[in-house]
């Protein structure tokens, strides 16, 4: 698999604007493939609570270390950010806080509240932890109300002590479904990575779960080795195999489906939100 360099473009004002504003993005932290693209394109998606997770995922390059404390200033300059890169669509996500109370949701929001204040007619995309299943911590999220409220199952639940050992599958499908319980109507995203094992039967299970838990848009996307004391990648899913998924997702009634090598939550996160806004019956 091989990217072609992105041109220059605003690349270097992106990674200057964001050093000014001391933001981190989850593009520099978990070594997105697509980083260069984004920055290129004047985008990127803000990585909130710091640049330390306290969960070790063995799929994630996120730092694990014990976190500072959330910076109060943050939620402003990721909206000020906002602002000036021009974006109509903003995606925020977090490392995992389990040593905070409410696992960081008071601090999202005040992120969506910041945004909503600087920049109203931008739409916000939330991509949050499960915050230990804490329903209060879900629903202050949700309703906040973004315009996607996501959160990842990112593999199938066969996998899951060797790929999340501190997660746990059905916690990850009742956080999805209890922010649509909140918000009724609320567009809840999910993704999950290939490559790593899994069967084709296991990855349509997912799917399944995902739409009885009302999910709306799901993203898949090859599972990349980000260093050599990750997960090492057991496949290389071919380009055929994606395209059948999508087929599948779309046939189980996901409003918008992207399903390809490249693929990550964040990637033309704003073209789908704006699909699902065009879908009939869209709220």
């Amino acid at each position: 698999m091989r990217r072609p360099l992105a041109a220059p473009g605003r690349s270097a004002e992106v990674s200057g604007l964001l050093d000014e504003l001391g933001l981190n993005t989850v593009c520099r932290s978990a070594k997105c493939p697509n980083r260069g693209e984004c920055y290129a394109s004047g985008t990127a998606t803000f990585m909130v609570l710091g640049t330390e997770c306290t969960r070790d995922c063995r799929f994630c390059a996120v730092e694990t270390a014990r976190p500072l404390p959330p910076d109060p200033g943050e939620p402003a300059h990721v909206a000020e950010a906002a602002e000036r890169m021009g974006l109509r669509h903003v995606v925020v996500t977090m490392v995992t806080r389990d040593d905070l109370p409410d696992g960081g949701a008071a601090h999202v929001v005040a992120t969506i509240e910041a945004l909503r204040r600087r920049v109203p007619a931008t739409t916000v995309e939330v991509l949050v932890s499960d915050f230990g299943g804490d329903e209060p911590a879900i629903d202050a999220v949700a309703c906040a109300r973004p315009d996607v409220f996501n959160h990842n199952v990112e593999t199938v639940p066969r996998l899951y002590p060797t790929v999340r050992p501190q997660a746990d599958y059905e916690r990850s499908l009742r956080v999805l479904a209890r922010a649509k319980e909140a918000v009724p109507g609320l567009p809840t995203k999910s993704g999950l990575m290939v490559g790593l094992g899994e069967t084709a039967e296991e990855v349509e299970g997912v799917l399944r779960d995902l739409r009885a838990a009302g999910v709306d848009l799901v993203t898949i996307g090859q599972y990349l080795r980000p260093s050599a004391r990750h997960l090492e990648v057991t496949e290389f899913v071919a380009p055929e195999v994606f395209d059948r998924y999508a087929a599948t997702a779309r046939a189980l009634g996901f409003a918008g489906v992207a399903s390809a090598p490249f693929v990550r939550s964040s990637y033309h996160a704003g073209e789908m939100a704006e699909g699902l806004q065009r879908a009939p019956g869209a709220v």
